[in-house]
């Protein structure tokens, strides 16, 4: 696991919950971390392919989480919700990062920035996700 790839997950989930708050342009928030120095230790362009691609794939990426959350996705805290849109998205498309890894990453960031126990919620959902996103590979571990 990558301290910067890390770093770049903590970034992605302050920005996007910054764009699910405010409505600002990708662009304009991106803009201000790297005008702000924030993203100094994270590895930019992962930051980059995650803050932009969640936004892109949404509509996939809300579908997903909608069969295993206990109420509409845009009903979930704001914190959460990047948190697991991270989540599901590195699932579905960063298939070079073990899916164990991309839940641990989760409930770490839910730690850092969820509600007390949110973690929990998160390890729950992504587990699920996971389940059925990356069938063969868990397969695989299991054999």
């Amino acid at each position: 696991m990558s301290l910067a790839k890390t770093n770049a997950r903590k970034c992605a989930v302050q920005a996007l919950y910054q764009w699910q708050m405010t409505g600002e342009s990708l662009i304009k928030i991106e803009t201000s971390f790297l005008e702000e120095e924030r993203l100094k230790g994270a590895q930019k362009k992962y930051f980059a392919e995650i803050f932009y691609g969640v936004p892109k794939q949404l509509n996939i990426i809300d579908e997903a989480l909608s069969e295993f959350v206990d109420r509409p996705v845009e009903k979930i805290d704001p914190v959460e919700r990047a948190v697991l849109r991270i989540g599901v998205y590195e699932l579905i498309n960063c298939l070079d990062t073990p899916y164990k890894v991309i839940i641990n990453e989760g409930v770490n960031l839910a730690k850092c920035f969820g509600a007390d126990g949110s973690h929990k919620y998160i390890n729950g959902i992504l587990d699920k996700v996971s389940q059925q996103k990356r069938t063969l590979e868990i397969k695989a571990k299991n054999k």
